[in-house]
């Protein structure tokens, strides 16, 4: 395994993490959760040092998997995340300390651990969102630290580039998390360089693009090119290459998915993001323009499944052909273009997009296909 340092730490950190939103679905309904603890401990066999949960993923069990694997090996040679906000708080935009602690300390039981490496402001969309979970929460994880429930303040996020220098520059955190990848690299490239200058640990999550690069294998052959990579695995090694990034989480279903993360860092060569951009540009589509698959713009007041018409727009962007629009939406998502027209243009889908791409466009071309 490729370790790198975590920001101005003294912390040494796998060049890849374990996501652990991606526990089995069938092994989750049915309560197989020892059998799901056996992916982190395979990947802490593999060299794997960063696991990377939160609640509610998996049905709300990733925490307790993940705790099951943590309790059957040496606590201090793993480093395990965990994550807050407003929404997990459930208290209202003014929660009081003993609402947050409340939090925490599910977090800590089910993860049988007395502290938390990186426990993060969750989830920050906007820089108005920050601003209000800062005034609403930050000197909550400020006792916490105190009190060595957590070990450092971390902040995730969707914003673009600038607005994550803004965060940046306010010097409260040790590092981010946030979604990179070879879709969406040109726009947050300024945010992962004010970090690293700022002495911050980066994390990249999303780095295959919600699913958007392996499930289009020919759009994106141009990063295995002259590699013995697959797709996959060269996208993977795209982030993981970044000077500036030091962990890229891996969500892992089966051990194959972990044999294909750790092989992707094998002898792993780091360069400036500036140099990377420059060996890429122009190489594959417009991969700006495609939505990544978040799902933040759900909410849709006259209900329009809007994330699963932006899939089906990028098969246009991808292929060039407007009938893959219809095609998609007709043979994998079983929707029609008529509920696209119900859109009533409120803009809330827009602003709440992590892209910041034009939803409302874009739906009224697939209503007028």
């Amino acid at each position: 395994m490729y370790y790198k340092q975590y920001g101005n730490t003294d912390m040494k950190v796998s060049a890849v993490g374990l996501g652990t939103m991606r526990y089995d679905e069938e092994d989750i309904k049915a309560g197989h959760l020892e059998k799901c603890a056996e992916i982190p401990l395979y990947a802490f066999e593999k060299g794997i040092n960063y696991w990377d949960t939160a609640p509610f993923y998996c049905e709300d069990k990733s925490e307790i998997v993940t705790g099951i694997a943590l309790s059957q090996i040496k606590r201090s040679e793993v480093y395990v995340t965990s994550k807050t906000n407003l929404g997990t708080i459930d208290a209202g935009d003014h929660p009081t300390k003993e609402d947050f602690r409340r939090r925490l300390e599910i977090s800590l039981d089910r993860l049988k651990t007395d502290y938390i490496d990186f426990y993060h402001m969750w989830c920050m969309l906007s820089l108005e969102s920050w601003e209000k979970h800062m005034d609403a929460v930050y000197g909550f994880f400020e006792d916490a630290k105190r009190e060595g429930l957590i070990r450092n303040i971390v902040f995730s996020s969707h914003m673009q580039g600038n607005d994550i220098e803004t965060v940046v520059a306010s010097g409260k955190f040790k590092g981010m998390l946030i979604g990179y990848n070879a879709l969406n690299y040109r726009f947050r490239q300024s945010g992962i360089k004010a970090a690293y200058q700022n002495g911050m640990g980066v994390v990249v999550m999303n780095p295959l693009g919600g699913g958007m690069i392996p499930a289009n294998p020919d759009a994106f052959a141009y990063l295995a090119e002259g590699t013995e990579f697959t797709v996959p695995q060269a996208a993977l090694r795209f982030v993981a290459s970044h000077k500036e990034i030091t962990v890229t989480l891996a969500g892992c279903t089966t051990k194959e998915h972990i044999d294909d993360a750790v092989k992707a860092v094998e002898n792993l060569e780091e360069k400036p993001a500036s140099e990377i951009a420059k060996e890429y540009e122009g190489r594959g589509v417009a991969l700006n323009n495609l939505c990544t698959g978040c799902s933040y713009c759900k909410g849709c007041p006259s209900e329009i499944p809007i994330p699963k018409y932006m899939d089906a727009y990028n098969h246009k962007i991808l292929t060039g052909d407007a009938k893959s629009i219809t095609d998609r939406m007709d043979n994998h998502w079983g929707i029609k273009q008529e509920k696209a027209k119900e859109c009533i243009a409120c803009g809330k889908c827009e602003e709440q997009c992590t892209q910041h791409l034009p939803i409302i466009d874009r739906l009224k071309e697939i209503a007028a296909l």
